[in-house]
C-alpha cells in the first residue's frame, strides 16, 4: 500500500531532531533568544513522536503547544532573571559624560544652546547660561545633553 500523499519523512522522530538541529543552529547564526525555544520544542516533540507515534496532525499539535509552553516559560524566567549589565551606559555616549564640566560656547538661551567638550561642541539643553559659563553634564538624550551650572 502507498503512502497517502500527505505523508513525508519530515513526521518522524528524525524529522523532528533534524528542526530541533536546524532551529539550535539558527540561533547561533543569528542570536535572540527565540529560535532556541523552538528548538527545545522540536525536540520534545521528537521525544514525545518517537515514543507514541502520533500521525502528522497531532505531532503539529504537539510541537505548537511546546512551543507555546516554551516561549512562555522562557518570558517568565527572563521577567525573573533580568539581563543586568556591568556598564549600563555602553553605546550610550551622552550618558558616559554625566559628571563633566563643559564650556558653553553659544549662550543657552530659553532652554538650547552649545556646549563644548573635549575637541567637539554638543547641544545642549539647560537653564540660560552667557558665553563661556561652566557648566556640568547631569544627563543626555541622545546627541543633546541636559547640563546645569558647575558649583
Amino acid at each position: 500500500m502507498e503512502p497517502p500523499a500527505w505523508s513525508s519523512p519530515f513526521f518522524t522522530a528524525w524529522g523532528w531532531l533534524s528542526l530541533a538541529a536546524i532551529t539550535a543552529g539558527l540561533e547561533i547564526i543569528l542570536p535572540g533568544a527565540f529560535m532556541i525555544w523552538l528548538s527545545a520544542a522540536a525536540l520534545a516533540t521528537a521525544v514525545t513522536v518517537g515514543i507514541f507515534a502520533f500521525d502528522w496532525g497531532w505531532q503539529l499539535v504537539t510541537f505548537a503547544v511546546f512551543a507555546l509552553v516554551a516561549v512562555l516559560a522562557s518570558q517568565r524566567w527572563k521577567a525573573r532573571n533580568p539581563i543586568v549589565s556591568d556598564d549600563p551606559a555602553l553605546n550610550r555616549r551622552g550618558m558616559r559624560l554625566v559628571g563633566e564640566t563643559v564650556v558653553v560656547v553659544d549662550p543657552i538661551i530659553g532652554g538650547h544652546g552649545r556646549v563644548k567638550l573635549g575637541d567637539g561642541e554638543w547641544i545642549a539643553r539647560g537653564p540660560d547660561a552667557p558665553l563661556g559659563a561652566r557648566m556640568r553634564i547631569t544627563g543626555a538624550d541622545g546627541a543633546i545633553l541636559n547640563v546645569e551650572p558647575d558649583a
